[in-house]
C-alpha cells in the first residue's frame, strides 16, 4: 500500500532532537516533546530523564489542542481567557486532552498547510514554546506562532505547564 504522510518520522525526530538540544543549551528543566501529524496521531515522542510523569499528557494536550483549535496553544489561551464557558465546553468535548497554555506549536509546510504540531512540557510554558518554534524553523518548516514570546526568558516557574 502506498500511503502519504503529512509529517515524516525523520522530520519529527529532527524537531524532537533540536527542541531538547535548545532546552539543554538554555539550562531548562527536563522536557517532554511530542510531535503529532495533521490528523493528531503521534509520530514521535521523547521524554528526558527526570521529566515528570504527567509531562507527556501535557505536551500531547498542547499539540493536540493546537490542531483541534487550528491555532497555537498560546493563541488558544488568549482567545479562551474571555470565554470561560467555551473553554469548559472544549475541555469536556476533548475528554480533558486539550491544554490551552503556550508550548503547542503548529507545523506548516512551504505552501502554508498545517502538517502537524509539536507540544512541549517541562519548564515554564513560554520556554517550552521557545524550543518548539526554533526547532521547527531548524528543520526548514514554518512554526505557528512564527515567533517566540519576546518575554520567554523571564517566564517564571509559576507559569510552568
Amino acid at each position: 500500500m502506498k500511503l502519504k504522510t503529512t509529517l515524516s518520522l525523520e522530520l519529527a525526530a529532527a524537531i524532537l532532537d533540536k527542541a531538547l538540544e535548545l532546552g539543554r543549551a538554555e539550562g531548562m528543566k527536563p522536557l517532554t516533546v511530542v510531535v503529532l501529524d495533521a490528523g493528531g496521531r503521534m509520530v514521535a515522542m521523547k521524554s528526558e530523564d527526570g521529566s515528570g510523569l504527567v509531562r507527556f499528557s501535557i505536551a500531547f494536550g498542547k499539540a493536540w489542542g493546537s490542531l483541534g483549535m487550528g491555532m497555537p496553544s498560546r493563541q488558544a489561551r488568549d482567545y479562551l481567557s474571555a470565554r470561560p464557558v467555551f473553554q469548559t465546553s472544549i475541555a469536556v468535548a476533548s475528554e480533558g486532552r486539550f491544554v490551552p497554555v503556550p508550548g503547542g506549536t503548529l507545523i506548516q509546510d512551504a505552501e502554508g498547510f498545517v502538517v502537524g504540531a509539536v507540544g512541549i512540557s517541562g519548564d515554564a510554558s513560554e520556554k517550552d514554546e521557545y524550543c518548539g518554534v526554533l526547532a521547527i524553523k531548524h528543520v526548514g518548516l514554518t512554526p505557528n506562532p512564527p515567533e517566540v514570546d519576546p518575554n520567554w526568558r523571564n517566564a517564571s516557574m509559576s507559569d510552568k505547564h
